[in-house]
């Protein structure tokens, strides 16, 4: 009988926890997109970047909410899929670091203090756990140049 209940008490719990590794659903024609700055755009420092969204709603990380995410970007690195821990990030999550910013508050501008010259930027959108969802949510990777 003790054998039975805990079966039964594991099954619930395995069926009740909260998805991972990219189990996120993403509404098709969802798209993320940067409103202000376009790709080849010369800026001055610092760069503000407002971030767009179309076909999802925009919610702090943790808040587990069908068809929202919140924001990250991606700052000097290959454009999301072709990174060398991309894999283990759309299980995972993504990094946080100089080359992975978040915005797990649910914000959706940003200013960037980056040195002059060449960057690229890219914007991912993550489920409440970071994860991008599948499919992921990106915007194209751009180019621009800081004065």
């Amino acid at each position: 009988m003790k054998a039975w209940i805990l079966s039964v008490g594991m099954a619930v719990g395995l069926a009740t926890a909260p998805a991972l590794a990219g189990d996120t659903p993403a509404p098709e024609g969802a798209e993320v997109y940067f409103v202000n700055i376009e790709d080849g755009a010369t800026v001055a420092a610092p760069v503000t970047v407002i971030f767009g969204l179309s076909g999802m709603g925009v919610a702090p990380a943790g808040t587990e909410k069908e068809n929202t995410g919140h924001h990250h970007i991606l700052v000097d690195r290959p454009p999301f899929g072709d990174g060398p821990e991309d894999a283990e990030m759309s299980e995972s999550g993504l990094y946080a670091d100089d080359n992975h910013v978040h915005f797990g508050g649910g914000q959706t501008e940003v200013t960037l203090e980056l040195a002059p010259g060449e960057h690229t930027l890219q914007l991912v959108l993550g489920d409440q756990n970071h994860v991008p969802h599948d499919p992921p949510v990106t915007s194209e990777q751009i180019t621009i140049t800081v004065e």
